[in-house]
């Protein structure tokens, strides 16, 4: 007699994701673990590229003293994610995370062009559960920045977890990070 078992997924540690990249199994492509699936990025093309430049250089000048500002670098959001979001501010200094990667942000933002669902609802839920309380995506189909705050449980979120809170900015609006209530970045700094 023999036991028959449904197939399932298998997911990946952020142990098992270092161990497939130090093989070389991700050989020039643009990956990131997220809740255990290894998820390949869409190549990015010029105009994503201008707008995570122009979202690093507006949030530099806005932070200072005390933050840093990664782009494109990974961030440990448990066991089994670790996302590489387009711009994260880190509180701290760079020195602070030699030996690991930073697993939180005070703000995180994500260029969306292709990605722009994802970004909302796979990204804006994971982001929601690690307690990132500032979350921005530069909407390159509509020409605005999504701004997502105050982070709440919600059963209804593919992880548990949605903000509560959502405001749209164009032009010359500005948005004040959380973490800097003395500064304003302006949507057109953020936009190509």
């Amino acid at each position: 007699m023999s036991v028959s078992a449904e197939p399932h997924v298998h997911l990946w540690t952020r142990e098992e994701y270092y161990r497939m990249a130090h093989v070389g199994l991700f050989q020039g492509k643009r990956v990131e673990l997220i809740e255990g699936q290894v998820i390949v990025m869409s190549p990015m093309g010029s105009l994503h590229a201008a707008a995570v430049t122009l979202a690093a250089r507006a949030v530099e000048k806005s932070f200072g003293e005390g933050y840093f500002v990664r782009w494109q670098m990974p961030l440990a959001l448990g066991e089994r994610s670790e996302p590489e979001p387009d711009v994260a501010v880190i509180a701290g200094d760079v020195r602070d995370y030699v030996r690991d990667h930073p697993a939180t942000a005070v703000l995180i933002i994500e260029v969306a062009d292709t990605s722009l669902a994802y970004d909302r609802m796979t990204k804006g839920s994971l982001y929601a559960r690690a307690g990132i309380p500032d979350y921005w995506i530069i909407n390159l189909i509509d020409g605005q920045v999504e701004v997502y705050r105050n982070p709440l449980p919600d059963p209804a979120a593919e992880y548990g977890f949605a903000y509560a809170q959502q405001t749209v900015v164009r032009g010359e609006e500005t948005i004040t990070p959380l973490s800097q209530p003395s500064s304003v970045v302006r949507a057109a700094d953020l936009l190509p």
